[in-house]
């Protein structure tokens, strides 16, 4: 909204600033998080009252946790109005890039919002069926990638399959065309970011600081590869528009920041499903618009580490009967073999900064 402002910069030089993506993502930054500062505390004393017993605690899980039995979930509710009302500020709404985040953004958090319903209604772990769940995540995901891809090729040469294509780190000129199956491959992404994000949801504070660390990450990508001067010096993709990007994931670690002031341990909120699979279709969404999937790999490493721990331990047992960790995701194996919850945090913020600078590595690696 404000950028509108910027037509008016002839008559007052201030508003000229507004022009610019990095004084705007500052702005976002600063807005979302006191949109969490100033509503956090009205929004969880509600949903402490409405919950009743809070998000249910696994009875098979450590047994530490059962000391947080009544702690409200859904605290996603907060980041997510915290980076909905920054960007209907800071953003420009007619970036077709912009807009398919928050359509994802907004989807995937009204699917975890349900998901965080049916728990603390029927105080089970067991809440949205997972296929449906995950059906109609791969819906919203196709069509924010469809939107995507339209625009990446109408702003590309004639005849160019840019916009449907996978680039690759490491190589300067080699794509795969994918044609309408990028829409899949697209979907796929986001819908694996979001729920590999909502697995690493399991103690305070172990999801939002490597998801901020993420957008950060993704944020200087975003600005890169939107800008032609910075994009060619680098000899990555250049896709026009992207880096409006940079003002969305801004608004996110602001809200982030504000969401870890009350999700630091001992939490007083959970994010739930309802801000994890936001936040990780989020991420998702960036990864695609900026052709960095591959990258996202690698920045979100310890995702995809506590994904296939999941998926190791899940097949193993049905195949053998037996597990191959104490218990799944992984951050939960460490538990059980001693380590205290904030010695799994930390060490996991670590690798999460580790990962993150290996990834940003490879945009000077052609």
């Amino acid at each position: 909204m404000l950028i509108w402002l910027v037509d008016l910069s002839e008559h007052v030089k201030f508003f000229n600033l507004f022009r610019y993506i990095t004084f705007r993502t500052g702005g976002a930054l600063f807005t979302s998080a006191l949109i969490v500062f100033l509503f956090g505390p009205r929004i969880i004393a509600s949903l402490r009252l409405r919950q009743g017993k809070g998000q249910p605690i696994r009875a098979d899980g450590p047994q530490t946790h059962f000391k947080k039995a009544g702690t409200p979930t859904m605290g996603g509710l907060m980041i997510i109005a915290g980076v909905v009302g920054s960007c209907l500020l800071w953003a420009d709404l007619s970036s077709v890039y912009v807009v398919a985040v928050l359509l994802v953004t907004l989807g995937f958090g009204a699917i975890g919002f349900y998901d965080d319903y049916l728990k603390v209604t029927k105080q089970s772990d067991k809440g949205f069926s997972g296929r449906k769940r995950l059906l109609i995540e791969f819906v919203i995901a196709c069509i924010a990638v469809y939107f995507m891809m339209r625009s990446a090729l109408a702003s590309g040469p004639a005849g160019s399959t840019f916009g449907s294509s996978i680039a690759f780190p490491f190589f300067k000129d080699f794509m795969i065309n994918l044609g309408l199956f990028f829409v899949l491959f697209g979907g796929f992404v986001i819908v694996a970011a979001g729920n590999s994000v909502n697995l690493t949801d399991g103690l305070d504070g172990l999801a939002i600081v490597p998801v901020m660390i993420a957008a950060a990450s993704f944020g200087v990508i975003a600005y890169l590869a939107g800008n032609v001067v910075f994009a060619n010096y680098l000899q990555i993709n250049f896709v026009p528009g992207t880096g409006e990007l940079s003002v969305v994931l801004g608004a996110m670690i602001g809200a982030g920041l504000g969401f870890l002031w009350f999700n630091a341990p001992p939490a007083a909120i959970f994010m739930g499903d309802t801000g994890s699979l936001a936040l990780g279709g989020m991420i998702g969404t960036v990864a695609v618009a900026t052709k960095h999937e591959i990258v996202m790999a690698i920045i979100g490493g310890l995702f995809v580490m506590e994904t296939l721990s999941v998926i190791i331990q899940v097949g193993f047992f049905k195949m053998t009967g037996r597990r191959v960790f104490l218990m799944a995701p992984i951050h939960h194996h460490f538990e059980k073999k001693g380590w205290t919850e904030s010695q799994v945090v930390v060490r996991f913020w670590i690798i999460a900064v580790v990962l993150a600078m290996v990834g940003l590595s490879t945009l000077k690696l052609r």
